[in-house]
């Protein structure tokens, strides 16, 4: 039977208010869909969501982006993007320029010396716009004196350091709060050059690992002379390269004893025979697991995959460690960091069929649970479910954004100061994805 439109009891006579609220609502989606905003970045990835403030003297904004059902919000600096388009209107702020490979950083954006110095000079000589109006929210019972070392028993209540490893750092919300303590204990130092030393490194330990402000982290850390034979110095090599100029970070990361992490970094930089020969320094010392582990993610994120599994299986094979906590943690990551290896392929978001799938893998401090969900053959939605992680910085918004962004586990960038989530929501996510394989 033939289905006819009756309206007011009249056949074929269309409701001229239906129509009118129909068109009305398809004028408002696409209103909707065209005043979206969008920032391109100078390494030629793009971004769209919501612009939500702009700081114009700290040359920085604040963007809200949706990947899947996770909302994610970070400032950009503009030196990392070429361009924004805000409320219909683009607006460049930094030309793309020509690079040679050895030039190159993390952002696309290359910087002389004398202008990289500048640059962190004027971002970290001046606080961000939100620690004004920032409130610290510590216990009063901490001891704001903070000596270098700690009195007595871990006591997260007195001690500032001790405070901020295990309230602060797990804790978004007390992030800017706790950056906001340091820069005052930092004031009550002024005469004590060692105290304010110690003050001015953690200072830009967290601003590099909880808010990736790379500038004003370069600034303290510089402040701080520190050396690329600790965690901090690789992270102020780190921000050199993530703001332009490479051979600077290079030259930091000369010494003949560095840090192990930097083994990360020096992957990440394309400076894969740099990061071996690290990885060799620490073959024979108390910590070659890690170094192994970190050769394997290096060798893992340059694409040279048979080698990486060489080296996550000589954690299988050398079967030591410190104690049996630490050895059931080396052996689980390098067993799942070859699993994941051999996943790529089901991983595929083309061979993975539409629904949800959950699996896990080991974090730095237990079972880390991700669920992925994927429709019309993309991924939509990666979330972890379940961690106990305490140091994790972004990791957990950073990864799981990038897989989304990236359509794939290949190419995931660790993030700094937390590469162990890191690789874990990546193994948990091979895993999942896996299990929906065509």
């Amino acid at each position: 039977m033939k289905s006819e439109l009756i309206v007011a009891g009249k056949k074929g006579m269309p409701n001229l208010k239906l129509i009118l609220i129909a068109l009305l609502f398809v004028g408002l989606l696409h209103s909707s869909v065209c005043g979206e905003d969008s920032v391109e970045f100078v390494n030629g990835s793009t971004l769209t969501g919501k612009m939500l403030e702009i700081r114009k003297e700290a040359r920085e904004f604040d963007f809200s982006s949706t990947f899947g059902q996770t909302a994610v919000t970070r400032t950009y600096p503009y030196a990392s993007v070429h361009a924004v388009t805000f409320n219909g209107k683009r607006f460049v702020l930094t030309p793309k320029p020509a690079m040679s490979a050895s030039q190159t950083s993390s952002t696309g954006v290359t910087r002389t010396p004398a202008e990289l110095r500048q640059y962190i000079e004027q971002v970290g000589s001046n606080p961000p716009d939100w620690l004004d109006a920032t409130k610290m929210n510590h216990p009063t019972s901490l001891d704001l004196d903070w000596p270098l070392k700690a009195p007595g028993k871990w006591d997260e209540s007195k001690n500032i350091g001790q405070y901020i490893w295990g309230r602060v750092n797990p804790n978004v919300s007390r992030w800017k709060p706790g950056i906001k303590l340091v820069h005052h204990v930092m004031q009550r130092h002024q005469g004590n050059s060692t105290l304010l030393k110690r003050d001015m490194e953690k200072l830009g330990e967290m601003y590099f690992t909880l808010l990736q402000d790379y500038p004003r982290a370069a600034y303290w850390l510089q402040k701080a002379n520190v050396t690329a034979t600790t965690p901090t110095g690789i992270h102020l090599a780190e921000c050199y390269w993530r703001l332009g100029n490479k051979p600077m970070a290079m030259r930091l990361l000369k010494g003949s004893r560095l840090h192990i992490s930097a083994i990360k970094l020096l992957g990440d930089m394309d400076e894969i025979e740099k990061a071996m020969a690290v990885t060799a320094s620490y073959a024979n010392t108390n910590f070659f697991n890690e170094a192994f582990l970190n050769a394997g993610d290096a060798l893992r994120g340059a694409g040279r995959l048979d080698e990486a599994i060489e080296y996550y299986q000589r954690v299988l094979d050398i079967n030591k460690a410190r104690n049996a906590e630490y050895l059931k943690r080396y052996q689980a990551r390098a067993a799942e960091s070859i699993e994941a290896i051999k996943l790529f392929d089901k991983a595929d978001v083309s061979r993975v069929a539409d629904g949800t799938y959950a699996a896990h893998s080991t974090g730095y401090n237990g079972q880390l649970d991700v669920q992925v969900t994927v429709e019309d053959g993309k991924i939509q939605d990666v979330r972890v479910t379940k961690h106990s992680e305490k140091q994790f910085y972004s990791a957990l918004s950073d990864t799981t954004s990038q897989i989304i962004q990236l359509q794939g586990i290949q190419n995931v960038d660790g993030t700094s100061g937390a590469t162990i989530t890191s690789q874990a929501i990546v193994s948990a996510t091979a895993r999942a994805m896996a299990k929906g394989a065509k």
